[in-house]
């Protein structure tokens, strides 16, 4: 691509590359196709010479780029539940059109943005939560064209480099533990704070069912539970990988795949499963900081299960790398005291 001053009578054609206020009022925006009505206002403004850009044989210009290269990366809008914008100002937008967490190969979106500067994709994190409407990523066209050889290498292989994995769980049941002398309100907040997470993925809460804080307690709760997905939430926190609640998930037929996780807060979540029709559902046993309404780790694995993604222990333990969440007012500083 050209670019560079050039006089007017060389300018029909070319594209404005910088926007230009016009004496008498009025404004020649960059990026127009400059015809002779606009090379004739320029001149009638005293203007002798205009910056412009010309694309060289085989470029392609920023629309038409940005259009065909978000086509490569989403040739399947409906079934990525993304929506794309149209191309202007060599931009398109990818949105989300359902809740749920953006998968990314962020192998493939750093091999793209190697292909060539002029050419760029940037996304969310990857498995970061969205909702529908939500920007989830854009390709931007840097100049007024780019070589179309260039475009071709960064489109070659991208299709599926990222989309959204909806929600596919429809609700979860919760079982609550109370211990004696335990703060008043605290159960009522607890399930609030829980069903108000399942609403915001858009699950609905099964059931809820309190009950003591006694392993055999738990594990016939668990197996009355409704629900897709089961939550423990207990009133005295879990210290080990064979405290009450995880016994009480063991009790119930199920299996414990990890305690503990390296996201603070969350720091006490564990995960497992608990067997059934029409096959185990996953299950959490949440920290109490899911009483606030403040990020956590709990949030981290919720959604991922919640959008059938199998969390592992493996996965748990590579969450450490982004793990040091926000402190909250609620709990203010503990890792200083």
């Amino acid at each position: 691509m050209d670019f560079g001053p050039v006089p007017l009578a060389l300018a029909e054609g070319a594209i404005l590359a910088h926007s230009l206020a016009l004496p008498g009022g009025g404004r020649l925006r960059k990026g127009l196709v400059l015809g002779p009505a606009h090379l004739a206002m320029l001149a009638a403004a005293g203007v002798g010479m205009v910056t412009v850009a010309r694309p060289a044989p085989g470029d392609v210009t920023e629309d038409a780029a940005a259009a065909t290269l978000a086509a490569a990366l989403v040739p399947d809008p409906a079934a990525a539940h993304l929506a794309l914008t149209v191309a202007a100002t060599g931009r398109v937008n990818f949105k989300a059109a359902r809740a749920g967490v953006l998968a990314v190969d962020a192998a493939r979106v750093d091999a793209l943005n190697r292909t060539d500067p002029a050419i760029t994709l940037a996304t969310l994190p990857p498995l970061a939560r969205v909702a529908p409407g939500d920007l989830v990523a854009t390709v931007k066209i840097i100049p007024y064209a780019v070589p179309g050889a260039a475009l071709a290498a960064a489109c070659a292989g991208m299709a599926g480099a990222f989309a959204v994995r909806p929600v596919l769980l429809p609700d979860a049941g919760l079982v609550v533990t109370e211990v004696a002398g335990q703060k008043p309100g605290l159960t009522a907040k607890g399930i609030r704070a829980v069903e108000a997470r399942l609403t915001a993925l858009g699950m609905a809460l099964a059931g809820a069912e309190v009950v003591a804080h006694d392993a055999g307690a738990i594990a016939a709760a668990l197996g009355r539970m409704p629900g897709a997905m089961g939550l423990i939430l207990t009133g005295s926190a879990t210290s080990d990988l064979h405290d009450t609640a995880p016994e009480g998930l063991r009790q119930a037929g199920g299996a414990v795949e990890r305690f503990g996780m390296p996201v603070d807060p969350g720091n006490l979540l564990f995960i497992g499963s608990l067997g059934g029709t029409p096959g185990p559902r996953p299950v959490i046993g949440l920290p109490g900081c899911v009483r606030s309404p403040a990020l956590n780790g709990a949030d981290w694995v919720l959604e991922r299960l919640a959008c059938g993604i199998p969390v592992t222990g493996g996965d748990i333990a590579g969450m450490g790398v982004g793990g040091l969440l926000a402190e909250i007012p609620q709990r203010p500083h503990p890792r200083e005291g």
